[in-house]
């Protein structure tokens, strides 16, 4: 058989919301708090059984920097914010003293915003503040399907223990990392071309110490002059030619089982070594960095560093090098297909340079930010006055323009 028919039936609608937002990673806590703040009845889905996405089940446990590696920093609101939680119980590693404690600027120069975090305590935490908020949250349930009417998403099909079932939403805001909704929904998507490498980070005792094991590829470049600094661990490769989408249910599974292998090999190469090295905890899901992303309204690109964006809805330096600062437009978050959903994170619309500074936590939280602030606002984003919204995230304590920034500080 190449085809099989399914069997019509009907799907009991659960629920609605004004919110639903797709994906619990960081752009996805980051949209649920801003629109539950702002007095939207908001519904979370995600697969796993746990907040947090790459940043906790993937063991990404580097909150990467808030500033532009020259004293200034550009991430506010809850991207600040969240990265003060996931250290509320202390830190792994590299505690930004200077920035937390109102070091001389330089100090914030020599160590640029950022830190290393529990993803337990990270991932607990999250949940604990969303349930405050009122946030409902769906584990273990993947939407699989969306119907709407013209440019108007009216409901949301999801999949979870229950079986299958339907959402009814005002607005829906994508942050599965890999534009699930929007392609879904039928809206231009676009693939990353170079694919994703292998990588399968873990936790080890060995000596007395738990540590992180960078098994793959990373979010750390080298600690040359000027680069991302004050993350000296080594990084390790593994299979450098091997590729995968991140969107294929089968390569996803093949490079899970590849990763486990190599994983499987330096753990017990590092056991003949020392007897007390042991393995404490590994990735959970796949280490995605890139995969599937929205074709917006505007396609921000890496060339535009220090351009002032009329619609800024937040800025973001460049995690790998000092110096780059770069103002993201809410045009960014949506196309032309559907008035009412959203893209935050990794799936909003940027060129393939642009992807690799945007993908990571800080961006992910200032887009996720926007994006609920907007859902809580209106279910018609492109007749959306910018203006009001970001007089909203300005009175969230986000920053919008680099001048701003730089004129305060």
């Amino acid at each position: 058989m190449k085809t099989v028919v399914e069997q019509r039936r009907e799907i009991p609608v659960i629920r609605s919301c004004d919110v639903l937002i797709a994906g619990g990673g960081i752009a996805g806590i980051a949209a649920a708090i801003a629109a539950a703040r702002n007095g939207a009845d908001v519904l979370l889905l995600e697969r796993e059984f746990s907040l947090g996405g790459l940043a906790t089940l993937g063991l990404i446990t580097i909150y990467l920097p808030l500033c532009d590696g020259l004293g200034n920093q550009l991430v506010y609101g809850i991207g600040e914010e969240l990265l003060r939680l996931s250290i509320a119980h202390g830190a792994e590693a590299n505690y930004p003293r200077a920035w937390l404690e109102n070091g001389t600027k330089e100090e914030k120069i020599e160590k640029r915003f950022l830190t290393q975090f529990n993803p337990h305590l990270f991932a607990l935490s999250a949940e604990k503040l969303l349930r405050s908020l009122g946030v409902s949250i769906l584990y273990g349930t993947l939407a699989c399907g969306v119907l709407s009417e013209g440019q108007t998403i009216k409901a949301v099909v999801i999949e979870n223990k229950s079986g299958r079932s339907a959402i009814a939403v005002k607005s829906v805001i994508d942050c599965t990392g890999d534009a699930d909704i929007c392609a879904l929904a039928g809206a231009k998507t676009r693939l990353y071309a170079g694919g994703n490498a292998l990588a399968s980070w873990y936790y080890h005792f060995s000596r007395g110490r738990v540590a992180l094991k960078m098994f793959g590829l990373a979010d750390v470049v080298p600690n040359e002059k000027g680069g991302s600094a004050n993350l000296n661990e080594k990084v390790e490769r593994i299979e450098e030619n091997y590729r995968f989408s991140g969107v294929d249910g089968t390569q996803l599974s093949e490079a899970v089982l590849k990763a486990h292998q190599k994983m499987l090999e330096d753990i017990l190469k590092n056991r003949e070594e020392d007897e007390t090295f042991v393995p404490v905890t590994i990735s959970g899901i796949p280490l995605v960095r890139m995969s599937r992303r929205i074709e917006g309204c505007y396609t921000l690109g890496e060339s535009e560093a220090h351009v002032h964006m009329e619609d800024s809805i937040g800025m973001t330096g460049d995690w790998r090098r000092r110096g780059s600062a770069y103002e993201i437009p809410f045009r960014t978050l949506f196309g032309n297909d559907f008035r009412n959903l959203l893209a935050a994170g990794r799936d909003i619309s940027v060129t393939d340079g642009m992807w690799d500074i945007t993908r990571v936590i800080p961006p992910c939280a200032v887009t996720g930010e926007a994006a609920g602030t907007a859902a809580a606002m209106t279910d018609d984003f492109p007749g959306l006055d910018v203006k009001k919204l970001q007089e909203k995230l300005e009175a969230q304590g986000v920053k919008l323009h680099l001048n701003q920034v730089l004129a305060e500080q």
